[in-house]
């Protein structure tokens, strides 16, 4: 099993409501996947909630495989709900590892 974790940033100077509703539809988006990505195991996005912290928003996954992982990057409906951070996102780091399965 694959798991993939993302943090995103978004821009500091955005206006408040602004950000929260990107954040919002964001999540919306991305939870949303399953459905239309069958090889989505697992998939969750958190927004945080202590504004003292470099990243905004959490997002975990889970793949049964790496193929899988990148499969899913380059998939239609993942770029639509990416596309959501496209003009606004400051900085975005990711891991992925494998691991046994749970």
């Amino acid at each position: 099993m694959v798991k993939h974790i993302v943090l995103f940033q978004l821009a500091s100077e955005m206006e408040a409501g602004r950000k929260k509703n990107v954040m919002d539809a964001f999540k919306k988006g991305i939870e949303a996947l399953p459905a239309k990505i069958p090889f989505i195991r697992k998939i969750e996005v958190g927004l945080n909630a202590n504004p003292e912290e470099q990243f905004d928003i959490a997002l975990y996954s889970e793949f049964d495989t790496m193929d899988d992982v990148r499969a899913y990057a380059v998939h239609p409906a993942h770029l639509a709900v990416a596309a959501l951070l496209k003009d606004c996102k400051q900085s975005r780091s990711c891991v992925d590892y494998e691991c046994e399965v749970e």
